[in-house]
């Protein structure tokens, strides 16, 4: 996806999963898997809320967790782009985490519980 390209997520309205939510999942899963390369520019914010008919606010959430967890960096007044520096482990932990996501999603587990059973998994192998 580059800035003027076909939108490839969509938002589905009638889903228990937020639409920021659904939107990070997609990018993520896009950047994941090499759809969207180091480099690539997205949207803006402004844009790619008007595309999905979203609140901006929205889409800038989604962009702000991807920011957070490394998969985007904003240069200014240039855009948004995914964000060089991953390395294999981050990406196959994040292809994973998409596929945890979508399957909760699918079994109708709400977010909140789903992120609850993932930092219990966390803390049951940490060692001490």
């Amino acid at each position: 996806m580059t800035e003027g390209a076909q939108v490839l997520i969509s938002v589905d309205q009638d889903s228990s999963v937020p639409p920021y939510e659904q939107v990070r999942v997609q990018l993520a899963e896009l950047i994941g898997d090499g759809r969207l390369p180091v480099g690539s520019r997205l949207p803006t914010v402004r844009q790619l809320a008007a595309d999905l008919r979203l609140a901006a606010n929205t889409v800038a959430r989604a962009y702000r967790e991807l920011e957070t967890a490394g998969l985007l960096e904003t240069r200014g007044r240039n855009g948004t782009f995914v964000a060089p520096g991953r390395d294999d482990a981050v990406d196959r932990l994040q292809r994973a985490a998409a596929g945890y996501a979508a399957e909760a999603a699918r079994l109708g587990v709400p977010p909140a519980t789903a992120l609850a059973l993932v930092r219990a998994a966390l803390d049951a192998v940490r060692p001490g």
